[in-house]
């Protein structure tokens, strides 16, 4: 029986310095039929130069512009003909056998439509790393959080997640998905930009009956913040919007008359806190990232309309408490602490 045809796909932005250093291992990667593409966003640096010399065995594919992490996938993968993509960040070092276990384990069903490695800190590689640690889940609020990472408290991988389980969603940091689910979805909100598309996507995987995994048989290794630091005014910005507009999309009205305010009050108490630290450019980040929140709510596009939407506590990988009463006020620093307090959802 032939294997299922992959494709790796990595979106490169100024990124030479990383293909030089974690391609290699990318290309020792232990699957029969792969094939590697790097599709560059109209980088300044000479990345596309270095890999037509260097790596001429790696298929190109040059984009117009840089259309950001959102509809750069979405421009490439309109390119690509595979079974399955791997999303696959730059700053990332792949051990020999990880894609076949995450194959497998999507092959076992169709119903599994994304999966992701256990992702491990390239600097210090016994801890999480920061962008999905061992699987996504949010609150009940839509805060993201992971399976090893609360916040920015990354925890030490004692094999304490190594159980293969259903997650919210996947990183785009190692996204492994079922291309037929992708486009199906009309992937990528390209509204996004960059920040939370991922989790958007994998919120619109489950409400048409996909599942979302976590397969730690696999591990890669993540440098993270490459492209924009944590902490970085435009990164604050966009996670904050995005969030605010996959809550607007996804979650039942139900909720949602509720909820956007109520998260919105708590985005400001945020601001606040910010301001009073001295930190003017996270205060002014948030706040113009409401004020385009509202923009989108009359002028976004709404392309995607989930033919049904379900109760956000009912569906895989969600914590049905408040994460930031959890870790701020309780002090709550592990994913184990964070659940030990109510009853999840599976």
């Amino acid at each position: 029986m032939s294997q299922p045809s992959v494709a790796i796909v990595i979106l490169n932005w100024n990124g030479k310095h990383y293909l030089q250093q974690f391609l290699p291992s990318v290309l020792a990667t232990a699957y029969a039929n792969l094939r590697i593409v790097v599709a560059d966003n109209n980088s300044t640096d000479d990345s596309v130069a270095f890999l037509q010399q260097t790596f001429p065995q790696v298929e190109l594919l040059v984009l117009s512009k840089n259309f950001g992490f959102a509809k750069g996938y979405n421009e490439a993968l309109k390119q690509v003909q595979a079974d399955y993509y791997v999303l696959l960040n730059s700053d990332v070092e792949v051990t020999p056998d990880w894609l076949a276990p995450v194959v497998d384990l999507l092959e076992s069903n169709e119903t599994f439509a994304a999966c992701q490695p256990k992702i491990l800190a390239f600097k210090n590689k016994t801890f999480f790393e920061y962008a999905g640690a061992c699987g996504g889940w949010l609150d009940a609020y839509g805060y993201p959080f992971a399976r090893g990472r609360i916040f920015d408290v990354c925890e030490e991988d004692k094999g304490q997640f190594d159980t293969t389980q259903k997650i919210f969603w996947a990183t785009g940091a190692a996204m492994i998905i079922r291309s037929k689910a992708y486009h199906q979805l009309q992937g990528f909100d390209e509204y996004f930009f960059a920040h939370q598309e991922e989790i958007d996507l994998c919120w619109r995987m489950q409400l048409a009956g996909y599942s979302v995994f976590c397969c730690p048989q696999s591990v890669v290794y993540h440098v993270g913040g490459g492209t924009l630091p944590r902490g970085a005014s435009k990164k604050t910005y966009l996670n904050f919007r995005n969030n605010q507009i996959m809550l607007a999309k996804n979650l039942p009205w139900s909720e949602k008359w509720w909820k956007i305010p109520y998260r919105l009050l708590l985005d400001q108490v945020s601001a606040l806190k910010g301001l009073l630290a001295g930190d003017g450019g996270y205060f002014i980040s948030i706040v113009d990232a409401h004020f385009a929140f509202l923009y989108w709510l009359v002028f976004g596009n709404k392309k995607w309309k989930p033919k049904r939407r379900k109760k956000l506590t009912k569906m895989a990988g969600v914590f049905p408490g408040n994460l930031v009463w959890e870790h701020f006020v309780l002090k709550k620093k592990s994913f184990a602490q964070i659940l030990n307090k109510k009853k999840t959802s599976s």
